[in-house]
């Protein structure tokens, strides 16, 4: 399907993947590459939320842990481990996530507004819900993400 087409049907493709037990999904058109676990070097005295960069092809790219900008603990690197590599507003950053699972077409009527009980963090990250067929996928919006990190990190420095 090209890319009018999904305009004019309200279908959009999402990227899902895992932040601990929760199955995310995120606008594919923002989704460079996924990657495995490349090296990553770490950032002294970084905010925690910076996992930390990485050069992809000559470009140095900062790679955010999403566990940590959703207000959970950090882990140890594991084989099921991802790097989503994004481009949004201009800026190339990554996404650690915990897995990948599905690309899903989701038509925009069938997604519902994120719950009001969410932290004040989910709600900001999460733009709304959709019931998959055995499960909920929370739709992330990724300028949010980047907005929420840039916060965090201005406010540790």
């Amino acid at each position: 399907m090209t890319l009018s087409m999904q305009k004019i049907s309200g279908v959009v493709q999402y990227t899902t993947f895992y932040c601990d037990q929760s199955l995310l999904g995120l606008d594919i058109s923002f989704v460079q590459e996924i990657n495995r676990n490349l090296d990553l070097t770490s950032v002294p005295l970084g905010h925690p939320c910076v996992r930390g960069v990485m050069n992809l092809r000559g470009e140095v790219v900062t790679m955010l842990d999403l566990r940590v900008l959703m207000g959970l603990p950090k882990t140890p690197n594991t084989n099921r481990n991802r790097n989503l590599v994004l481009k949004c507003e201009g800026e190339v950053f990554g996404l650690w996530v915990d897995g990948v699972a599905d690309i899903l077409s989701i038509d925009s009527q069938d997604i519902t507004p994120a719950p009001s009980n969410l932290s004040l963090i989910e709600s900001r990250l999460i733009r709304g819900v959709y019931q998959a067929e055995d499960k909920l996928v929370m739709l992330v919006e990724p300028r949010e993400i980047l907005a929420a990190s840039l916060t965090g990190i201005r406010a540790a420095a």
